[in-house]
């Protein structure tokens, strides 16, 4: 992970610091084939982008407008979103809404978060938080079983405290010898995982 620069020329409440992966297609693919159950689910599904006035069906925040991992969840029925996946403005909303959903008899088909390790990703300080940008694209997402996520990290969210997903292993290396944390895979997040954030 490249460090900032402090010398870099930045807007005036925040440092940025462009980094970029190439992801490897067909890894990806191979990954997300073997995935199975809690949101892993049918690989002909695919991430759709966001919508820049789409509220976060967890908390009702617009997605776009705030910093951190972006997430989508494809469910086997389409209601309550009305035919497209539910969409949130942080991995937490995006795990907690699932979890509920899942609670209540829902069956969830494929999950997906930001892949930090596949865009160009902008580190935000204001103040005493960091922060990292937000991708709402759908070459932005990656499905959770690809994906490595740091948690309890120096890097906020748009709710705080959030998990910040990556598909390479040396890009999750380099995250937490920088912003601190602990990884786990995506999968094993669980309701504990969040209440300890």
């Amino acid at each position: 992970m490249t460090k900032r620069d402090p010398s870099t020329p930045t807007p005036a409440s925040s440092k940025s610091v462009p980094r970029r992966r190439v992801l490897a297609g067909i890894a990806a693919a191979g990954i997300g084939s073997v995935a199975g159950c809690a949101g892993g689910g049918s690989n002909s599904i695919a991430p759709v982008s966001i919508d820049d006035d789409q509220a976060c069906d967890q908390c009702g925040m617009i997605v776009a407008d705030h910093p951190g991992t972006v997430g989508q969840v494809h469910f086997e029925d389409d209601e309550p979103e009305g035919g497209r996946p539910a969409q949130f403005c942080s991995a937490t909303c995006t795990y907690t809404y699932r979890f509920d959903a899942e609670d209540s008899g829902r069956t969830p088909l494929a999950t997906f978060l930001t892949d930090y390790s596949a865009v160009d990703q902008e580190v935000f300080e204001e103040g005493s938080d960091t922060m990292f940008s937000s991708h709402v694209d759908s070459e932005a997402f990656a499905r959770e079983p690809s994906l490595t996520v740091v948690a309890r990290s120096e890097v906020i969210g748009a709710m705080g405290p959030d998990l910040i997903p990556f598909s390479e292993e040396g890009d999750v290396e380099s995250f937490v010898a920088e912003y601190g944390g602990e990884a786990m895979p995506a999968t094993e997040v669980d309701r504990a995982t969040l209440e300890a954030l």
